[in-house]
């Protein structure tokens, strides 16, 4: 049922960052060229997807476009994976709006660096080999937990809804949207619906064009032409930083660090699924072989170091990835290069963001959720057409149910229990 895990190499072996073994092979001109125009296509598709996550997740968009550069260049420069784009992931936006709720930015920077000590360690004990043998419909499970989540953050921003306070959990998140609803703005509906169609119309009829860009370039210019009545992120944010702010150290105490260790052990968790699903996708998309404690250990420093630079939590991000394999990169450098870019675009053009309506980056959003849905998985499952037959839908539903309305840790943990109990039984039934 599951793979048998390869000869485990030597402790160097495992922890030299691709970008040595690509320079190592030979890196030429042409494959500089290649790198260039990849990570450029990757920056394109990040920028706005960096500045989504960083609002949904109750944090000001910069410091998604922070992420992307201080944490994704570490990613990069050190990771074991030769495609692996490091950045904020939709993934984490429950975890880290839970986390801003209670305890604001600055627990949310000490979590991160926790969450990158955690992941380091792991490294060090070879755990990321082990991340293949998380069953399935765990993975199938909390991946759709963790998109309806999302889903549900970004309908107050869909509908223009105000809203004092919106609880981070979903039960008292779908009251408080309920009791808004006399606040909705039908400009704002009309918008986001607008940036969804153009979305999917590109995505559809021009699949190699930065959809997420033109949608939302196009819901801009359509506010800014008809001087709609939107929330923008000026509106909300004010003007956004032109460059990456001084580097810090998030303040450190014996109680802050028990109030934010459960989040930061959830933050590691996710992140090491996350990145190493993410490196095994580009392996078969570009036939390479990612070391995956190498991987850890460099997701697990990019996580200390994105805090530094007022980011905060960084992994391994499939859609990135994939998009830069498609659009030809040779190595590692196309990231790096991708980091440059947005950091280019922060000094040159970061006034521009505040036109953005917020309506439009909900709809992204919206359209991310989605796409994160295995949803021929899913039916399978619930189906029992799998190899876990019946047993699968029920590690399924539990993995799910439990990741919607309670947490991550405990819809995994209740998912892998369930799956090895399944396990255990017919073995002895056999």
């Amino acid at each position: 049922m599951h793979p048998s895990a390869p000869p485990q190499p030597g402790f160097l072996a495992q922890f030299t960052p691709k970008l040595v073994t690509v320079f190592r092979e030979g890196y030429r001109w042409r494959d500089l060229r290649a790198d260039a125009l990849a990570g450029l296509t990757v920056a394109v598709v990040a920028l706005p997807l960096s500045m989504g996550i960083a609002i949904a997740s109750g944090v000001s968009p910069e410091r998604g476009i922070y992420t992307a550069i201080a944490g994704g260049f570490v990613v990069s420069f050190l990771g074991g994976s030769r495609f692996q784009i490091g950045g904020p992931a939709g993934a984490f936006i429950g975890i880290v709006a839970g986390v801003v709720a209670r305890h604001g930015y600055d627990g949310l920077a000490l979590a991160t660096a926790m969450s990158g000590v955690i992941l380091i360690a792991a490294a060090l004990l070879r755990a990321g080999t082990y991340v293949r043998y998380i069953p399935h419909p765990v993975i199938v499970g909390f991946t759709a937990g963790i998109a309806v989540i999302i889903a549900a953050s970004q309908i107050s921003e869909l509908l223009g809804l105000t809203i004092t306070h919106e609880p981070p959990d979903l039960v008292p998140k779908l009251v408080a949207l309920r009791d808004a609803l006399p606040t909705l703005k039908w400009t704002t509906i009309a918008l986001a619906a607008f940036s969804i169609a153009t979305i999917l119309a590109v995505r559809k009829f021009r699949p190699d064009w930065p959809a997420f860009l033109i949608g939302i370039a196009a819901a801009t210019t359509l506010s800014f032409a008809l001087d709609l009545d939107v929330a923008t992120v000026a509106s909300r944010f004010g003007e956004v930083p032109r460059s990456l702010p001084a580097p810090s150290i998030p303040a450190v105490s014996l109680e802050r660090l028990q109030a934010v260790l459960p989040d930061a052990i959830a933050m590691a968790l996710l992140g090491a699924i996350e990145s190493l699903l993410s490196a095994m996708v580009a392996d078969k998309m570009g036939e390479g072989r990612h070391r995956s404690n190498g991987e850890l250990g460099a997701q697990g420093l990019a996580n200390i170091v994105s805090p530094m630079f007022g980011g905060f939590c960084v992994t391994g991000t499939i859609a990135r990835t994939a998009t830069n394999v498609r659009s030809g990169a040779r190595g590692p450098v196309s990231g790096m290069l991708h980091c440059l870019y947005l950091l280019a675009f922060l000094f040159i053009a970061a006034p521009l963001v505040g036109f953005i309506p917020l309506a439009a980056l909900a709809a992204m959003l919206i359209v991310v959720s989605w796409n994160m849905i295995e949803r021929a998985e899913f039916v399978a499952l619930i189906r029992g057409d799998s190899d876990y037959r019946r047993g699968g839908a029920a590690i399924l539903l539990a993995t799910l149910l439990l990741t919607i309305f309670i947490n991550l840790l405990a819809g995994i943990a209740a998912g892998i229990t369930i799956a090895a109990a399944l396990y255990f039984v017919r073995r002895r039934a056999a």
